[in-house]
């Protein structure tokens, strides 16, 4: 089992649990962030810090397709391990429905 972000961190971006990540396996991208699943070592202590509710069990049903965005992303994006400010828009686009397909971008965020 790992743990991977979903659709919700998008346009949110809360980074609480970059904070508490004691092997810093997350990666940052524009407007989302990705765990890596080869490095998380499934302590679950990133699930409850964030804010949106957007990380899950990759056990949880439904969630192949975030496992390979997750898996993905975490390659190629830069590595982050200090909170920082949401996005502006946290408010407002969390619970948003469909944010993948609207919102999502593939450009790497700044990192640490």
């Amino acid at each position: 089992m790992t743990y991977i972000v979903t659709d919700n961190c998008i346009r949110c971006k809360y980074t609480d649990c970059v904070e508490v990540c004691p092997v810093d396996c997350f990666y940052e991208g524009e407007n989302f962030l990705v765990i890596h699943p080869d490095e998380c070592i499934d302590c679950g202590v990133c699930e409850p810090e964030c804010p949106a509710e957007a990380i899950k069990p990759d056990t949880e049903p439904g969630l192949d397709k975030w496992l390979q965005i997750n898996t993905e992303y975490a390659k190629i994006w830069p590595n982050i391990t200090v909170k920082r400010d949401p996005m502006e828009e946290a408010r407002e686009m969390d619970g948003v429905e469909g944010k993948y397909e609207l919102y999502f971008s593939p450009n790497p965020g700044k990192g640490d």
